[in-house]
């Protein structure tokens, strides 16, 4: 298995910076978006869901706008300030969105307690399997 790129980003609203490497120990689960994308604006409302009914002791739940695929730089914060409740993180042009080598959005990086990419979802994956690659992690 291929170690998870660490990173800091900044948190969208806040603008306070996120460290992945404090929560190595959960499962930890990435969806890179942009405002424009179908795809996402269907995805994102489901793991909307699942985040709520997770427990953040054990799974932490991150979505990041990929500021350098968006239209605008305001577009990505339009969208998550009406759409989405759990933290956001910007990607400030697409190096961690590169680094994670993602090809699509929304791609979904789901990275085990160990700090280990476990698997990697691009756009045209089930919810269902991300679902189901968590749960397996987790019990």
């Amino acid at each position: 298995m291929e170690k998870a790129p660490l990173f800091q980003l900044p948190e969208m609203h806040s603008g306070v910076v996120y460290d992945v490497n404090g929560d190595i120990g959960k499962v930890i689960v990435l969806t890179f978006w942009v405002s424009w994308c179908p795809d996402c604006a269907r995805d994102l409302p489901m793991k909307e869901q699942l985040n709520r009914s997770m427990d953040s002791n054990k799974v932490r739940m991150l979505t990041i706008n990929v500021a350098g695929r968006e239209r605008s730089s305001q577009a990505g914060e339009d969208f998550a300030t009406k759409f989405l409740t759990q933290q956001t993180l910007v990607d400030d042009g697409k190096s961690i969105y590169e680094q994670y080598q993602c090809t699509s959005v929304p791609t979904t990086i789901i990275i085990d307690q160990e700090g280990f990419i476990a698997a990697r979802f691009d756009d045209k994956a089930k919810f269902l399997e991300i679902v189901e690659k968590i749960g397996d992690l987790v019990d």
